[in-house]
């Protein structure tokens, strides 16, 4: 068995986000006076010069959004209803057998910066590697994104998926999605720059959207999709359980057979 990090780490300052959510992180090393402090309040009458090297305990204090790196969207995140007036599910309320299944890698790395994805480009895909796609499937998108992560670039980089898609896939059974992109969309600046030029209020953020119509959780910012091959793999990925959350944090794995 050999497993595959597919989930980035969550980084202080790292500026993959817009600046108002940009992930801080606050380190409270061994020596420091709030280490020490915590340490000793804890243990009354134990003095600085007793402890061990002079160390108390290391902890972090994170100030960040549930959409900061590796998570999962819940249909809450997208629209107050789903699947056509449902109550739209929080985080905590996804059920977990959606969150492991059969993964198939779609390698659209090819596709320009703001391309958006339709049932056309993903037919022609698991035609050319030979897959069916089935219900229960995991369907994680690759793209061009991952050459920009680590810079502000990243957020207008690779391609997405629009309501069309996104309908297609969770017409086919397919409950989870994931993208090594910002979003499941294409990048807002270019669905924009597509409202500004058509007046088409419908191509706002229209992939997220489609979950008013459907059933469907997607993640964002995974990483290592180019190391997956088409299908043949097996997919984890949990979220964190946020209490009335639209998203929560998630470890993302493939487990592939050696």
């Amino acid at each position: 068995m050999k497993l595959i990090d597919l989930s980035v780490s969550i980084e202080d300052g790292l500026p993959v986000d817009p600046p108002t959510q940009i992930p801080r992180i606050e380190y409270r090393r061994h020596g420091t006076r709030p280490s020490i402090e915590t340490f000793l309040a804890v243990f009354p009458g134990l003095k600085e010069e007793d402890l061990l090297d002079g160390c108390g305990w290391t902890t972090e204090f994170l100030h960040l959004q549930t959409h900061a790196g590796t998570h999962m969207d819940a249909p809450y995140h997208y629209h107050p209803t789903m699947n056509h007036g449902e109550p739209a599910w929080t985080i905590d309320q996804v059920p977990l057998e959606y969150c492991i299944g059969d993964g198939v890698m779609v390698d659209f790395s090819d596709k320009p910066d703001g391309y958006c994805c339709t049932s056309k480009d993903f037919k022609e895909y698991f035609q050319k590697v030979g897959y069916t796609l089935k219900a229960g499937d995991i369907v994680l998108l690759h793209t061009a994104a991952p050459s920009k992560w680590g810079s502000s670039e990243y957020l207008k980089t690779g391609c997405g998926v629009g309501r069309e898609g996104t309908l297609w896939l969770a017409s086919q059974g397919v409950k989870l999605v994931g993208t090594d992109a910002w979003s499941w969309d294409p990048p807002l600046c270019y669905e924009a720059a597509r409202f500004k030029e058509t007046g088409d209020a419908s191509v706002a953020w229209e992939g997220h959207k489609a979950g008013a119509e459907c059933v469907y959780m997607q993640m964002e910012k995974l990483t290592n999709l180019d190391r997956l091959p088409p299908y043949g793999f097996r997919f984890i990925g949990f979220p964190v359980k946020v209490k009335e959350a639209s998203a929560g944090w998630v470890r993302a794995v493939a487990v592939l057979d050696e």
